[in-house]
C-alpha cells in the first residue's frame, strides 16, 4: 500500500502514465469505488502535476509526489460530494456491528472482552511482507460499502485525524465512530475468510 520510491533525478511527464498510472488508478479506485471517477481523478492528477512539476523537481520521488497530488484530488472530491449530498455517509440499519466494541469509558473503541475476535495465526505478521496479501487486502477493501471504505482509508491508510475527516465528510464524530467500527469489523471478517483461513488450510495441508 505504501508508495514505492524511484531514483530518477529528473521528472519526466511523458512517462508518468506508463510508470505510475496503474498505481494511481488503484489508489483512487480503492477510495471512490467508481472506475470512471477513478480515471477522471487520474487525469486531473496528471494535469495538475504537469502544471506544477518544475517547482517540485528533486524534492521527492515521482510516485510519492504524484500520490500526494492524488490524495488532495480525492479529498477535494469527497468534500464536494459531501457538501452536495452525493454521498450516503450516515450509517444505515441497526448497531449490531458496533455491539462488539466498548462505547464508553477509557476503553471506548476497543473490542468488548466477550465479543473480541480470536487471535490470528502465528504467521499473520509474515503476511504483511506478502504482495499477495496486500492484493487481497485491496480486494477486501473494495468489498466494503462505500461509506465504510471512505472513512477507513482516510483514517487508517491516509492518516487523517477524526476532526479532519468529520470536516471533509460533513459528519458528526458519532457517525464517524460508527462507520469506522463497522468497517474494521467487516474488513476483519473478509480478511479472515479470504486470506487467513486459506493460509491456515495451506499450512495444515503442507
Amino acid at each position: 500500500m505504501e508508495p514505492t520510491s524511484d531514483t530518477q533525478s529528473e521528472f519526466n511527464p511523458g512517462k508518468w502514465l506508463d510508470c505510475h498510472g496503474d498505481y494511481l488508478y488503484r489508489y483512487a479506485l480503492i477510495r471512490v469505488h467508481d472506475a470512471g471517477l477513478a480515471e477522471r481523478l487520474l487525469q486531473e492528477t496528471l494535469l495538475a502535476a504537469v502544471d506544477s512539476h518544475q517547482a517540485h523537481v528533486g524534492r521527492s520521488s515521482e510516485r510519492t509526489w504524484l500520490a500526494g497530488i492524488m490524495k488532495h484530488k480525492v479529498i477535494d472530491y469527497f468534500r464536494r460530494a459531501a457538501r452536495n449530498a452525493e454521498l450516503q455517509l450516515i450509517p444505515e440499519g441497526n448497531d449490531n456491528e458496533t455491539e462488539s466494541f466498548e462505547k464508553s469509558g477509557p476503553w471506548r473503541g476497543h473490542w468488548r472482552e466477550d465479543r473480541a475476535p480470536i487471535s490470528w495465526p502465528m504467521h499473520a505478521e509474515r503476511s504483511l511482507e506478502s504482495r499477495e496479501f496486500w492484493e487481497t487486502f485491496e480486494h477486501c477493501l473494495l468489498k466494503l460499502p462505500q461509506q465504510m471504505s471512505i472513512t477507513f482509508t482516510l483514517r487508517e491508510i491516509d492518516g487523517l485525524t477524526a476532526t479532519e475527516i468529520c470536516e471533509i465528510l460533513n459528519i458528526t464524530p458519532d457517525h464517524l465512530w460508527v462507520l469506522l467500527h463497522r468497517s474494521r469489523a467487516k474488513l476483519r471478517q473478509l480478511l479472515e475468510a479470504e486470506w487467513f483461513h486459506k493460509c491456515s488450510y495451506r499450512v495444515a495441508a503442507a
